[in-house]
């Protein structure tokens, strides 16, 4: 395998996605891959304005107003796709925290089948493995909560809101075959699955 194998990691607030991010960058590379850790947020050109929407669509919720979010996200992932992705070192496993995926979660009013074509129209690159990373909504607000940052989130502050984000996400990853990563039990677990995966695909594309 020449090029890097892309990895997405997704999923709503609060279910550790970050902690096993690490964790799985330490196994594989304690194997010998070499790995590349992104993250979409850090790499997008357009961030603050799209937030600015963001918030402004919390505050004033309008389907015009979160398909123009959607289109923003899905310009910025293009451009990372073409000047972030190809200047990843050849032969190296590229784990990235959120791509397309996550907006199952965090848009209400465009559903996720449109916001996924534009991404595909767009020709943003498709991962080589989606990770769907959830628990159940009442874990996942329970750690968000013990966080020193809290939830940080500027589209959900009720145990219902998590509660629906978590369901739109569960949705998208049995539609879509992505894989599902029940992250409830020890971090440990959640790694080996994921880790399980990753080598899996790589066994079939070296």
């Amino acid at each position: 395998m020449n090029h890097p194998l892309f990895v997405s990691l997704d999923g709503p607030k609060g279910t550790g996605k970050t902690t096993l991010l690490e964790a799985v960058t330490q196994a594989l590379r304690a194997t010998g891959e070499k790995v590349v850790r992104l993250c979409e947020r850090n790499n997008d050109p357009g961030r603050a304005g799209t937030m600015a929407l963001v918030n402004e669509v919390a505050r004033h919720p309008s389907r015009e107003l979160e398909l123009t979010i959607c289109q923003r996200l899905a310009d910025s992932r293009v451009w990372i796709s073409r000047e972030v992705l190809p200047r990843q070192p050849a032969g190296s496993i590229i784990l990235i925290d959120r791509w397309y995926p996550s907006d199952a979660a965090f848009r209400r009013l465009v559903p996720f089948d449109e916001i996924l074509q534009l991404n595909l129209e767009r020709d943003v690159r498709v991962p080589d493995l989606h990770v769907g990373v959830v628990t159940e909504p009442e874990i996942s607000w329970a750690r968000a909560a013990a966080r020193t940052r809290g939830l940080s989130s500027t589209v959900m502050f009720r145990m219902a809101e998590q509660v629906a984000c978590t369901e739109a996400f569960e949705r998208a990853v049995a539609e879509h075959g992505w894989m599902l990563c029940r992250n409830e039990g020890t971090v440990e677990e959640a790694t080996a699955q994921v880790v399980a995966q990753i080598q899996e695909v790589l066994r079939a594309t070296r």
